[in-house]
């Protein structure tokens, strides 16, 4: 018997399993971060990509489609679906955090500094609003989908906010 446990002891034909053993939930959680982290920062260029898209088409809209004294659009509906569906008729969502319309929002800005020489002629010198030159401003925020909340293995609660800026000039 005693001849048995010393040769048990002195055999090391299982102890690269048993370092396996030991060292797989490190490198599994290495390799799932290293793939969640690139899901997110893809997920954050569509946002950013999605956002940039919207207010360029947004500044290509005709000038009666913004309104400087609210700060708003008259019909920002098609702007924030550009951003969420990348068509302005679109169903399918870029991402599939991005529920809903409302989560882009859409902003103007209008310059009334008189002494600028585009309020009182060139492409603005007609606008309705007295010839404010209109910025639009579209931004989103929408929640991050993690891998390792999709496997069950808890959630990360985290935002993808994206915004962007574009000068209007109609169409």
């Amino acid at each position: 018997m005693m001849r048995l446990l010393r040769s048990l002891k002195a055999d090391r034909s299982g102890s690269a399993a048993v370092e396996m053993a030991l060292v797989l939930p490190i490198l599994l959680a290495l390799m799932l971060g290293a793939v969640d982290l690139g899901n997110y920062f893809l997920s954050e260029h569509v946002v950013d990509k999605a956002v940039r898209d919207a207010a360029r088409y947004a500044a290509r809209l005709p000038l009666a489609a913004y309104d400087c004294g609210a700060g708003t659009m008259v019909d920002p509906s098609k702007v924030q679906k550009l951003a969420r569906t990348g068509d302005p008729a679109g169903t399918q969502a870029r991402l599939a955090g991005w529920t809903d319309d409302t989560m882009t929002s859409v902003s103007v800005n209008c310059d009334t500094d008189s002494t600028h020489v585009y309020v009182n002629g060139g492409i603005y010198g007609d606008f309705p609003n007295g010839g404010e030159a209109p910025t639009v401003t579209v931004s989103a925020t929408v929640p991050y989908n993690s891998f390792f909340g999709a496997l069950g293995l808890g959630k990360l609660t985290a935002n993808l906010n994206a915004t962007s800026q574009a000068a209007v000039i109609g169409a």
